[in-house]
C-alpha cells in the first residue's frame, strides 16, 4: 500500500455557535489542509497517482471555502464549521472526487494554526 500526502492552504473566517468563549466571535485562519491517499499499486510507469492531481482536487474544494465566512456557506447552515466537520466535509468532497478502484482518500488533517489540527478519516 503507498501513502502519498500533499499541502494546500485556504483562508476563511468562521465563528462557532453555541460556543461558550472567543470563538464565538468571527475570526480567521490560514487553514493547512494536509491531504493523505492511499494506492494498492503503481501504474506502468511507477507511480500511484500524480501529486499534482491530489493538490489539484483538493484545490478544487477548498476554492469553495477560501475567502469565505463559513457560517454563511450552505453547507454550515446547519452544522456548526468546527475544524472537526470542516475537515469531514472536506474529506467527504475530496472521496467523491478522487476515489477509484485503485486510490482511495485515507485522511485530512486540518490545521487552523501552527499549533491546533483535527485528523478525520473514515478507515
Amino acid at each position: 500500500m503507498y501513502k502519498l500526502k500533499t499541502i494546500n492552504e485556504f483562508s476563511s473566517a468562521h465563528f462557532l455557535k453555541d460556543y461558550d468563549g472567543d470563538c464565538k466571535n468571527l475570526h480567521g485562519h490560514n487553514w493547512q489542509v494536509e491531504t493523505i491517499v492511499e494506492a494498492k499499486k503503481l501504474n506502468q510507469i511507477g507511480i500511484a497517482i500524480d501529486f499534482k492531481q491530489i493538490r489539484n482536487t483538493t484545490e478544487q474544494v477548498i476554492n469553495k471555502l477560501d475567502h469565505t465566512n463559513l457560517n454563511d456557506l450552505e453547507v454550515f447552515k446547519d452544522m456548526n464549521p468546527t475544524a472537526e466537520n470542516i475537515a469531514k466535509y472536506i474529506y467527504r468532497q475530496i472521496g467523491e472526487l478522487i476515489n477509484s478502484e485503485n486510490v482511495k482518500i485515507k485522511a485530512i488533517t486540518l490545521w487552523e494554526n501552527n499549533r491546533c489540527n483535527v485528523t478525520y478519516s473514515e478507515t
